[in-house]
């Protein structure tokens, strides 16, 4: 039998038989174990992502205080990954915290379905996103877009796009010739209704540059 240490102290859950493994345990197994082990209080820090209840949950802000007496406190501001609602939670040097099941997928947007956004991914298998989990994110999408889904127990809660995207300005005020001040905005459409703010040069019928974390003009893309 091995163990396996996590934080100070070992873990039970990674204890591995010799007779169901062989005594060729190769790296790849090592690793299987490992993603699966909790976390010990002493791996908390902002940016980890950790389960709570059930719950995935982002620690956004971290803290650590050691008392005159007594265990170590591990204070954290945790963000549910879906809703955005946020808590405090503290935690103590012999607590163990729950690792969240994700999993990251490369995927190419396919079509839309109601309320659903289709994604294949690369075995040609298809992913529902639902229209509340892509947000914003919906109006940036374009046939055969390339895309990460980050998957929750095999549900998707969140979808990254590549960091910028070009979409045609639909709707705007005619553009000022001569005007090429990028101080003073006013308000375009693209296609499918998203409104955002672009320079006074930009007209109707040009081509943009979006940034898809902010949804911001970022320049317009010459012909």
């Amino acid at each position: 039998m091995f163990s396996f240490r996590v934080g100070s102290r070992f873990c039970e859950r990674a204890l591995i038989s010799l007779d169901s493994w062989g005594t060729d345990i190769d790296n790849t197994k090592f690793e299987l174990l490992e993603k699966n082990m909790p976390y010990s209080a002493s791996d908390l820090r902002k940016g980890l992502k950790i389960e709570v209840n059930g719950q995935p949950y982002v620690i956004t802000e971290f803290s650590f205080m050691k008392p005159g007496k007594g265990a170590a406190i591990y204070n954290c501001r945790i963000k549910h990954m879906v809703t955005g609602e946020t808590q405090v939670k503290s935690y103590r040097s012999n607590d163990v915290i729950d690792k969240p099941e994700l999993d990251e997928r490369k995927a190419a947007f396919s079509y839309a379905e109601d309320d659903r956004y289709i994604f294949t991914d690369e075995n040609y298998e298809e992913i529902a996103v639902p229209s509340q989990v892509l947000g914003d994110k919906r109006f940036f999408l374009s046939d055969n877009i390339e895309c990460e889904i980050l998957l929750h127990k095999g549900r998707p809660i969140d979808v990254t796009l590549p960091v910028f995207v070009v979409k045609e300005i639909v709707e705007t005020e005619p553009g000022a010739r001569g005007n090429t001040a990028t101080n003073v905005t006013k308000p375009a459409k693209i296609e499918g209704g998203y409104e955002l703010q672009v320079p006074l040069f930009v007209s109707q019928g040009d081509k943009v540059k979006i940034d898809t974390r902010t949804g911001a003009f970022v320049e317009r893309v010459l012909k």
